[in-house]
């Protein structure tokens, strides 16, 4: 076992076996939705973010932060190949919230090579990010711990959708072609530094647990959801208890020296939110 994957295994608490099959890629890809959370705090801090091996290790494993996309999807496909696993990045186009014209290719996932068949995993995309990977195959519901979804196919082009109440939500498109790390690098940029992008204006979190819920963050505002409805909700009254409750019940790293932050640097970013209890609905 390399020491990147120790040290992976240990952050995300699982002690089984690794092996090239289908049954390590599920529990790896729910345990990590589980352990490292989905936030983009260092885009609002502001902090830049780097997209190599080590920069991802040190932030994600050793601060026990998290991350969005790129960081989320680098680390799972290091940890995979690692493994044994035949994996690489791909870029997505996403298309959430009806975009009036395609949007560029800002959302990394991964396609898996397994026993001659072809998934997609992906463990970056937020509240209704895939809690198992998928079969890369057109027109098939697949159930997964936190939801059901399906890939359509318009020509080279895939589009993955998730049953929202009685009807499919598209999230993102994708097709097959080769990536580089460069083209993360652009993606993660734009992300990042773009005026108009949603991770610049919304504290934005999300952790998926073991048995079908998962709780988010917008700003102030925290959610618990179990079997797709909200059991819990909270207003959050100020930043020392926003600061307590990313520790608590996000397990966020804080103490970190690179990768850490103090209430007051929380205080400094969350200025710009309105602490009414409508500020995250």
């Amino acid at each position: 076992m390399t020491p990147f994957l120790h040290a992976y295994f240990s952050r995300l608490g699982w002690s089984a076996t690794a092996a090239v099959n289908i049954d390590t890629l599920r529990a790896l890809h729910l345990h990590h939705n589980s352990t490292i959370v989905f936030e983009n705090l260092d885009v609002l801090l502001p902090r830049e973010i780097q997209l190599d091996d080590q920069s991802l290790e040190e932030k994600l494993i050793v601060a026990r932060r998290g991350g969005y996309c790129f960081e989320q999807n680098g680390v799972f496909e290091r940890a995979l190949r690692e493994i044994g696993f035949t994996v690489r990045s791909l870029l997505g186009r996403v298309v959430l919230a009806n975009p009036a014209s395609m949007p560029p290719r800002t959302h990394r996932l991964l396609l898996v090579e397994l026993e001659g068949e072809q998934w997609i995993a992906d463990v970056g995309f937020g509240g209704q990010t895939l809690t198992a990977p998928i079969r890369l195959q057109a027109d098939l519901e697949q159930k997964t711990p936190h939801g059901e979804y399906r890939l359509i196919q318009e020509n080279e082009e895939w589009i993955l959708q998730f049953r929202h109440h009685d009807h499919w939500q598209s999230m993102y498109c994708f097709d097959l072609g080769i990536q580089h790390q460069s083209d993360y690098v652009m993606g993660n940029f734009w992300s990042a530094h773009w005026p108009q992008s949603h991770f610049r204006h919304h504290l934005l979190m999300c952790r998926h647990l073991p048995d079908g819920g998962k709780l988010t963050l917008t700003n102030f505002h925290f959610t618990h959801y179990q079997d797709g409805h909200a059991i819990e909700q909270i207003n959050l009254p100020d930043v020392a208890s926003l600061y307590a409750l990313l520790q608590t019940r996000f397990g966020l790293g804080v103490d970190d020296v690179k990768h850490g932050f103090t209430e007051a640097e929380l205080a400094a970013v969350m200025s710009a939110f309105d602490t009414h209890p409508e500020a995250g609905k």
